[in-house]
């Protein structure tokens, strides 16, 4: 994306004013400037964004000297050493293979931080484009630059930062122009299509991508072309992974899937459902209910895994039976269950919960951080890697490979920095969020009932409807499995875009009309 296109309108009706001799035009500079006076010119008119940069590649730079060589989660290994096959989607070690091939760990979250840059750079010119001012797109990028949890995943091994550049490229290639050609729908598509191989939530983000190009407008021709090329494009990516792993392991899939057995039974009221007598002792007390449903799903002391069964009886299958039983007789307290943690996000602050995924795990420490028995640091600090061959069986341990980085080092005052940083506020405030949601629900509302008037509302409104089309699928999902606060980081591409474009949608079309003549140029005001 050049420099030109962040001052080029939407549409042939927003074309910008010609600038004065005074005023160099916002292309960066008049013809025949150097590229330094150009520079120059960008930097004066973006100012507020380049300083959110800034901040954010001094908070990236500050991540890497803290840890070396990278942070390890328990679901790294799963793309570092192939544990827990079929588990997710291996898109991740593709990118790991290639990058490690040349580098290290730390290449790796070099390359993820600068892909976190990189993406907010992104949205702030598709929103440009859309016709919000400078100082309203900058708004919509300070989350992903400044918050915390945001730099602390793209300091781990981690696909979430990929995923994320994928859903913000589509959503970029959407929204650059006013009507989406085939070639960019099918762009469009193939991206969201490969993010699918990163996290399966992608598989669904072809829905809120198609709705969009149908609500678009154009002629309904125009419509299902465009329509068509995503999801053609989209499937193919899907498709081709799909069939690699059946070629490798029979199973035609992106990955098992996840389940929501723990979400499920933690919800249950187990002392009033009709339950077989062989399923019964599989239903958690409310004791082991209050450990939430992470420690029922994953916890090896679950009564999920370790209660009593009948000789012969295979466990999965009654787990699967009391997981029917609890949604067929008491629907009303997953949909409570689902709908309490969907609005986590929004609260004032964050506190550890056993009923989450403890939040602990997407924190900065300050010491490398460990996870008894996959991933440990031995003397020397040498990292050692705990792999399981069975569910629930023996590990097997030996050392990080030293060509992936080496030893664990922490620089201790710049970690405590970061970890004062994190917990004081050096994160995106939930309110806010909530009035980023409020916004973008009210932007789109106003696209789907009632006809923007000039073409500037109607870009707005449009870019507000895809935005926040994408953060409901991005986030509610999630939450009926398991509430993770790293499952809903994609809440910063998505909801403060929304929430800017629904807001500048919503106050244009109070202003009075205006003369005939052409709109305000993005980022004028």
């Amino acid at each position: 994306m050049t420099e030109p296109h962040l001052a080029t309108q939407a549409g042939p009706a927003m074309r910008r004013p010609t600038s004065t001799p005074a005023e160099p035009a916002a292309t960066g500079g008049a013809p025949g400037q150097s590229w330094r006076s150009r520079a120059l010119v960008l930097l004066r008119r973006h100012w507020l964004v380049a300083a959110l940069l800034a901040a954010g590649l001094v908070l990236r730079v500050l991540a890497e000297i803290a840890y070396h060589p990278a942070l390890i989660y328990v679901d790294t290994l799963k793309y570092l050493y192939g544990e827990s096959p079929g588990a997710d989607p291996q898109g991740y070690m593709l990118v790991l293979r290639a990058i490690l091939a040349v580098g290290d760990l730390g290449t790796v979250v070099t390359i993820q931080h600068l892909l976190g840059l990189a993406l907010a750079a992104a949205l702030y010119a598709a929103v440009l484009r859309r016709g919000a001012s400078r100082w309203l797109a900058a708004v919509a990028v300070a989350p992903v630059l400044l918050d915390a949890y945001q730099v602390q995943i793209e300091q781990t091994i981690m696909p979430d930062v990929w995923f994320e550049a994928m859903i913000v490229a589509a959503l970029v290639l959407l929204l650059w122009r006013p009507a989406v050609t085939v070639r960019f729908a099918a762009a469009a598509g193939l991206i969201l299509g490969a993010s699918a191989t990163m996290r399966q939530l992608g598989e669904v983000m072809v829905l809120p991508a198609v709705v969009y190009l149908l609500v678009l407008g154009g002629g309904w021709r125009q419509a299902v072309r465009s329509s068509a090329a995503l999801a053609a494009a989209f499937a193919l990516p899907v498709v081709a992974y799909c069939s690699v792993s059946y070629a490798r392991t029979g199973n035609f899939w992106l990955a098992r899937g996840q389940v929501t057995t723990g979400r499920v039974a933690a919800a249950a009221d187990c002392a009033t459902l009709t339950l077989p007598a062989a399923v019964r002792p599989l239903c958690p007390t409310p004791k082991q209910q209050a450990l939430g449903p992470d420690w029922l799903e994953h916890s090896g002391h679950s009564p999920l895994y370790q209660a009593a069964i009948p000789p012969g009886a295979d466990r999965l299958t009654l787990i699967s039976e009391l997981t029917s039983a609890i949604v067929r007789q008491q629907p009303l307290r997953v949909v409570v269950s689902v709908a309490r943690d969907s609005v986590r996000v929004f609260s004032v602050t964050r506190t550890s919960s056993l009923w989450i995924a403890p939040i602990w795990r997407w924190q900065f420490q300050t010491s490398y951080p460990t996870y008894l028995p996959w991933i440990s640091v031995r003397a020397g600090n040498v990292i050692t890697i705990g792999v399981q061959r069975v569910s629930f069986g023996q590990f097997y341990y030996h050392p990080l490979r030293p060509s992936y980085g080496g030893r664990a080092q922490v620089d201790r005052p710049v970690a405590a920095f970061l970890r004062a940083y994190q917990l004081d506020g050096g994160y995106t405030p939930g309110p806010l969020l909530a009035l980023f949601a409020l916004a973008g629900l009210a932007g789109s509302v106003v696209t789907l009932i009632h006809r923007p008037t000039t073409p500037r509302s109607r870009q707005l409104a449009l870019g507000c409807l895809l935005f926040t089309a994408f953060a409901a699928v991005l986030l509610l999902p999630p939450d009926v499995f398991e509430f993770s606060w790293r499952y809903q980081l994609p809440v910063l591409i998505s909801l403060p875009p929304a929430g800017v474009l629904g807001l500048a949608a919503l106050l244009s079309r109070r202003r009075p009309a205006a003369q005939p003549g052409p709109d305000p140029a993005p980022g004028s005001a």
